[in-house]
């Protein structure tokens, strides 16, 4: 049996925690797969919105020297909350689409984050990352070099639970894709 993971309020709501191996014993029911899928990006979004404050105070203190990171922590704080009220719920409301209308992936949403950082950065006065040529075209404004290329860069423990979404998201569009072409 695979790892268990447990969305944000799993226990409080009464929920049973995701594990990653109830995909491949799932069986051929569409709607218990996507039920799955729904509960795997529930709890993604949820894991999402409460990493974001520690990624933020984290991406400041990796270009910031302690002083000033100390001297700055109530704007880290402030920054951190922003960034979970801006980008959380834009996660959630992009997971909870059907996957045919999801505009795009979460991870490009939660790169938006990176304003929020930056505007403490830039007012302390950090020196810019040196970026190579793609990383500049892929994402002009993350002049600090701190946007997440993985769940696991945002928090080391959404990895797994990333993973599974995605394999989850891709599971279903399969079978979609499967079932269209037998129609």
């Amino acid at each position: 049996m695979g790892d268990v993971v447990m969305g944000a309020g799993a226990d409080a709501a009464g929920e049973e925690p995701v594990d990653p191996g109830e995909l491949e014993s799932a069986g051929p029911d569409a709607r218990s797969e996507d039920e799955l899928l729904a509960r795997y990006a529930e709890a993604l979004a949820d894991g999402v919105e409460q990493a974001l404050p520690g990624w933020v105070a984290a991406a400041v203190a990796r270009r910031l020297p302690i002083e000033e990171v100390e001297r700055r922590h109530e704007q880290i704080v402030e920054a951190g909350r922003a960034a979970a009220d801006d980008v959380g719920p834009r996660v959630r409301e992009l997971l909870r689409l059907d996957i045919d209308e999801q505009w795009t992936n979460p991870l490009s949403l939660i790169r938006s984050a990176i304003r929020h950082p930056n505007r403490i950065l830039a007012a302390a006065g950090a020196p810019e990352a040196i970026r190579d040529q793609q990383a500049v075209r892929f994402l002009p404004e993350d002049v600090y070099d701190l946007a997440p290329a993985s769940f696991a860069d945002l928090a080391p423990e959404l990895h797994d639970l990333g993973i599974s979404w995605g394999a989850a998201k891709a599971h279903v569009h399969l079978r979609r894709r499967r079932q269209e072409q037998v129609a």
